[in-house]
């Protein structure tokens, strides 16, 4: 049995849910000389559910690379990614403002699903899941999306909109896992744990 994992996320949600199921956790996160974020670009006409479970796994592979380099004690290591997708269309996060706005449009009175892919290594074994979710927004005015672009939340965000926060004022309807769509499937999550030897 492991005391802890390593949590190689810098997501404040994904920490947060890993402590509602009582994972005790340390963050691994990458350097400026990583360049993290390339990993998440999109190859071609890639279905997104495929995208999402291999960009965790790149995501996991840098984390793993990481422990060794800095010479950390052993432990599992847990990595995830969450993209929003309309019909095969995978809407990640906002480039900028204008973006997130016209994400947003897009998003307005319509049912998109979310995907969240969770890996986790423990030596050489490594077991992975994706959870699958959707969620509709009602029709919003473009004067409402704009006053929620200018709160910031947008940003950083998969679909350019965070279930936890003000976005939940336009939600009409979701089916699935409300952690999924937050970033962390603690249902998927939690038997992947059990899986590698922890405790949840």
């Amino acid at each position: 049995m492991s005391d802890f994992i390593y949590l190689a996320s810098q997501s404040p949600r994904r920490s947060q849910l890993l402590d509602q199921i009582g994972v005790v956790h340390r963050l691994l996160l990458a350097g400026p000389d990583e360049d993290a974020e390339s990993l998440e670009d999109v190859h071609g006409a890639e279905a997104p559910a495929r995208y999402v479970a291999r960009v965790t796994g790149l995501k996991l592979d840098a984390a793993v690379q990481r422990l060794k380099r800095q010479g950390l004690p052993a432990a599992p290591v847990l990595c995830a990614d969450t993209t929003v997708c309309l019909g095969r269309d995978i809407l990640g996060k906002p480039a900028d403002p204008a973006d997130a706005l016209r994400m947003l449009k897009r998003l307005s009175g319509q049912s998109h699903r979310v995907l969240t892919a969770v890996a986790i290594q423990k030596g050489r074994q490594r077991v992975c899941a994706v959870s699958e979710s959707w969620v509709r927004f009602a029709p919003m005015t473009t004067a409402q999306i704009k006053a929620y672009v200018a709160t910031g939340e947008p940003m950083g965000k998969a679909g350019a909109y965070g279930v936890q926060g003000r976005a939940a004022a336009h939600i009409e309807q979701i089916k699935g896992t409300y952690s999924g769509i937050m970033g962390l499937p603690l249902f998927e999550t939690a038997a992947l744990l059990r899986a590698c030897g922890v405790r949840c």
